[in-house]
């Protein structure tokens, strides 16, 4: 491994700043238990809390979570995604209502324009008071890395950018600030990106478990730092 490995509570962290993950598995997870699909979405839920606090208090700056992409919200039913919305709100609410014991700065990846006032309100208060915070939480809603990296350039080419850099782009994206993701895990064994911070993913680590996402938590993150520490990032050298 040779990145510079950093420990927290006497776990090695092998280096790693930033994990992202693909929380895939929610209607399998319900399905193999012959519940309603919203039950596999509330069990995520849960299992998001879960990982997010134990990525935290082992030291991870950053984590970033895919919740909602484009493609689900153009595919997915409509009651399924008022069930989504729904556990969104209250976590939001959630949120508002605990947020000065998490020390997280909250920030909302994707076209976020389509959500009621209401919600957008919410988010809009939670990024606004949580700014400047030790730990980053990035949600990723309605997001998509083609849209993402479009958006960018369009930004680019309004304010008159010419000669543009790789920094300029990188400036221009929703996670501009952050450190790109060292670690990309994704559960419920799909071994493809699927639209997921297509630039920022240059040089990540990708971690697959067949683990559904609602039964992941702080073994399974284990399991994925230890695979990570396994391996030897070269960056494109020998």
């Amino acid at each position: 491994m040779s990145a510079a490995q950093n420990t927290s509570g006497g776990k090695n962290l092998y280096g790693i700043r930033h994990i992202a993950f693909i929380m895939d598995g929610n209607r399998r997870w319900a399905a193999r238990r012959g519940l309603p699909k919203e039950q596999g979405h509330r069990a995520g839920a849960k299992a998001f809390r879960r990982v997010v606090k134990y990525c935290r208090d082992i030291g991870i700056r950053y984590v970033t979570v895919y919740a909602l992409s484009t493609e689900n919200l153009k595919n997915r039913p409509e009651h399924e995604l008022n069930s989504i919305m729904r556990l969104f709100d209250d976590y939001l609410t959630e949120c508002l209502r605990e947020m000065e014991d998490y020390n997280v700065t909250f920030r909302f990846l994707g076209d976020t324009g389509i959500f009621d006032e209401r919600l957008r309100e919410k988010m809009r208060q939670i990024t606004g008071r949580t700014a400047g915070r030790e730990y980053v939480l990035n949600i990723a809603l309605n997001y998509g890395g083609r849209a993402e990296l479009t958006r960018a350039f369009n930004i680019l080419s309004a304010s008159g950018k010419r000669d543009i850099t790789e920094e300029d782009i990188t400036g221009a994206l929703y996670t501009a600030g952050c450190p790109d993701p060292d670690l990309i895990v994704r559960t419920a064994g799909e071994c493809r990106i699927s639209n997921f911070l297509l630039w920022q993913a240059s040089y990540s680590e990708f971690y697959f478990t067949e683990v559904l996402w609602p039964d992941f938590g702080p073994r399974e993150v284990d399991a994925a730092i230890a695979e990570y520490g396994r391996r030897r990032r070269s960056f494109g050298g020998a």
